[in-house]
């Protein structure tokens, strides 16, 4: 039986998470994800999606099933991610490399901005196509995490560095060093200008997940959170404008970078602040889950012949 609640659109085509979620099956990979099934109302299969626990037995069998990933935990009330849409963002970002780097699972190395406690990107990336990851955060709580699960997985060992960013109010400097070239940079940025406006978001959440009114003193999102994930000062276009701007220092050591954008809004803002660069290419790439329409920016200050030579 399959999971009532769909979780794709139009997926990209390598994307391993097409189609309804296969609970026996991923039950199969964890087992504890069955205390989790319930019926909805026309007696499908299914699981309560506004429930965080449920949430987090529902990504350990997917990154079980999918990404041989055995052990993985995150701190109480930080961020689990959607993985299909997750994964998407890399696939797509993939193309960006081409057959040589993005399709036949080269070795090459990214570098993840704010790898949060998760290590998501990295996870996937490194299982899908052998990349190699130097991953970042601001927060040692979140870097320590990550490291217990690079610890009890073989298999990301040797595929993840993790650096601590210990300037906050900067996103490349001080965690590219002199000697490192990255074929790309992949970041989910915080989204909201502040806690409040992180609060009433999750609240629309849970509110849409139950269809009912979210309840009083809700303490935490189904996905979680913590403020450096959620917020920042001047928010995900403040935030972007300033990796924009960085990205001018590190030209040379970089192929393409590139972040997710929630805001539609944000986008002729952000290409107006590229366009202050010597940037050769410039890509807003859509990307769909379900009802959910995303996208993220991309620019290189790379010709193509000099991108053929990462």
């Amino acid at each position: 039986m399959t999971a009532k609640k769909p979780v794709t659109g139009p997926l990209h085509r390598r994307n391993n998470h097409q189609g309804r979620y296969d609970l026996v099956l991923l039950a199969g990979s964890y087992a504890p994800l069955a205390d989790f099934f319930v019926q909805n109302p026309v007696a499908q299969l299914t699981i309560d999606f506004a429930n965080p626990e449920a949430v987090l037995a529902l990504n350990r069998a997917l990154l079980a099933h999918f990404y041989g990933i055995q052990h993985w935990s995150i701190p109480t009330g930080y961020l689990c991610p959607p993985i299909p849409g997750r994964a998407d963002y890399l696939h797509y970002a993939a193309d960006l490399l081409g057959p040589k780097h993005g399709g036949h699972g080269a070795a090459g190395r990214i570098l993840d901005i704010g790898t949060g406690a998760n290590l998501i990107y990295p996870i996937i990336g490194s299982q899908v196509y052998g990349w190699n990851f130097v991953a970042t955060d601001i927060d040692p709580v979140s870097i320590a995490a990550a490291q217990a699960i690079i610890s009890a997985n073989s298999q990301l060992k040797p595929k993840v560095e993790l650096r601590l960013q210990s300037r906050p109010e900067r996103i490349f400097s001080g965690c590219i060093k002199a000697e490192d070239r990255f074929f790309l940079t992949v970041c989910n940025p915080p989204f909201h200008k502040s806690m409040a406006d992180a609060t009433a978001g999750t609240r629309r959440k849970v509110s849409n997940l139950s269809k009912n009114k979210a309840p009083q003193g809700l303490p935490r999102l189904n996905f979680g959170g913590q403020e450096t994930e959620l917020w920042c000062k001047g928010g995900e276009l403040g935030f972007i404008q300033n990796m924009i701007r960085e990205s001018g220092d590190f030209q040379e050591q970089v192929g393409w970078f590139t972040c997710l954008v929630s805001k539609q809004e944000h986008i002729k803002a952000l290409q107006k602040a590229i366009a202050t660069l010597p940037v050769q290419d410039c890509r807003v790439v859509r990307m769909a889950q379900g009802q959910k329409n995303s996208r993220f920016l991309a620019w290189t200050f790379k010709t193509r012949a000099q991108l053929a030579r990462i």
